[in-house]
């Protein structure tokens, strides 16, 4: 054996043997009887030179070593039942023949890997009664708009066939529903999120969640609260005002998304209309800030019939752009791009930014026609306002949705 093999054989002996003792030590920690310290860290080490040993001589070796570790598992537990142990359960037994298969992969896949697994591993078994904490806090709809997710994520778009369909083929059902995948996972984290912390959630953090799910749906909750409870306007008003800031960040990802080769072209502009929501969004809230109020509850995001509609939207407005842009010219896209703001901020951005990214429409005219679907969106958004909560929180709005919109009006004119 050379020089050069028998450092390698020794490096990767030491990281068996440190990722074994690093889960041994978190089960050690935890008093288990089956194995601790050095069990985990001599049964990774054994995968390791099983390994070895099956590749210089035969695959058979590595899979009586498995064998082995399972003969020693069973026979571990029969002690513990002889010894009138009450305390059963599969947890270290698992991990044990994890690690046997983290030390044989050690052997012939980049380590980084393997210790990626074993400390993946040791933060599980560690959190245990954090992630019991955590799931008790769902319920069964929150569990099913997890599994929806799964559903539309796992399930429908590997099937979906990646290529184009209709006239002027803007329709990939692969590519229009991974986009559809994008925006629920985004709005699915904010929808976990509240539902660990919005009955704690104070003025500045339900906005940001209540945005990241969706802005208009948060404008629709809190309009109807304020016309139950006219007294909680001014509070109503701010959350409003700082989940509408949180349409840039999602704007930034789907550009991010949609139109990499363009993204710095692009987000200058949504950056600066982002500054200038935070900074409306903090002088709203520096008026409420000492006040608490829980959060209303929220729509599940990853509903397949949200999902389905969002979809059929893309690629409406990605076939009107592109008929537009054939028949009527660039400029007639400003209307469109109006129209389409109206309830949706999402739809429009991923189309205009997968046309910037074809080269179909210039950068300029990219994010300007995004800024019009803005302006529109927030003219919409205080339509619901009034016409749902009333005069006195339009009144609050009105302030913060003018500058918001005059601003991005501005830069359309003039940048």
């Amino acid at each position: 054996m050379q020089e050069t093999e028998l450092y390698t054989v020794f490096q990767t002996l030491g990281i068996s043997l440190l990722l074994g003792l690093l889960v041994g030590m978190q089960r050690e920690l935890q008093d288990t009887r089956i194995a601790g310290f050095r069990t985990f860290a001599i049964v990774t080490l054994f995968g390791t030179i099983s390994a070895y040993l099956a590749e210089a001589y035969s695959p058979l070796i590595l899979g009586f070593g498995l064998l082995g570790v399972i003969t020693i598992i069973v026979v571990g537990n029969v002690m513990k039942m002889k010894s009138g142990s009450t305390e059963f359960g599969m947890t270290t037994e698992i991990s044990l023949l994890l690690m046997f298969g983290v030390g044989a992969y050690l052997t012939m896949g980049p380590w980084i890997i393997g210790a990626a697994i074993a400390g993946s591993t040791a933060i599980l078994l560690q959190i245990k009664p954090q992630l019991r904490g955590a799931l008790a806090r769902l319920d069964e709809k929150d569990i099913k708009a997890i599994m929806q997710f799964v559903l539309i994520t796992f399930i429908i778009l590997p099937i979906l066939p990646n290529q184009t369909f209709g006239p002027f083929e803007v329709f990939n059902p692969q590519r229009t529903w991974l986009l559809v995948v994008l925006i629920t996972g985004i709005s699915l984290g904010g929808y976990l999120v509240y539902k660990f912390m919005g009955d704690r959630a104070g003025t500045a953090l339900g906005g940001m969640l209540g945005g990241i799910i969706s802005s208009t749906a948060t404008t629709v909750s809190y309009s109807k609260i304020t016309a139950r409870a006219p007294t909680g306007a001014l509070h109503a008003a701010v959350v409003i005002i700082i989940a509408s800031a949180m349409v840039y960040p999602r704007i930034a990802i789907e550009i991010l998304v949609m139109a990499p080769d363009y993204f710095y072209q692009m987000i200058w502009p949504v950056a600066i209309m982002f500054v200038v929501s935070v900074g409306v969004s903090w002088f709203a809230y520096r008026q409420v800030k000492k006040s608490s109020h829980s959060m209303p509850e929220q729509r599940n995001p990853s509903e397949l019939s949200t999902a389905l509609t969002f979809g059929a939207v893309y690629v409406t407005i990605l076939f009107v752009i592109t008929a537009t842009t054939e028949y009527l010219g660039s400029e007639a896209l400003y209307l469109v791009a109006g129209i389409s703001g109206l309830a949706d901020m999402d739809a429009i951005t991923l189309s205009v930014s997968q046309k910037v990214q074809n080269q179909t429409i210039e950068v300029s005219l990219g994010w300007k026609l995004i800024l019009t679907a803005l302006i529109s969106n927030t003219i919409f958004k205080f339509a619901i306002i009034r016409l749902i909560g009333g005069k006195t929180i339009a009144g609050h709005v009105l302030p913060a949705f003018s500058v918001v919109a005059v601003a991005a009006l501005l830069l359309i004119l003039f940048a």
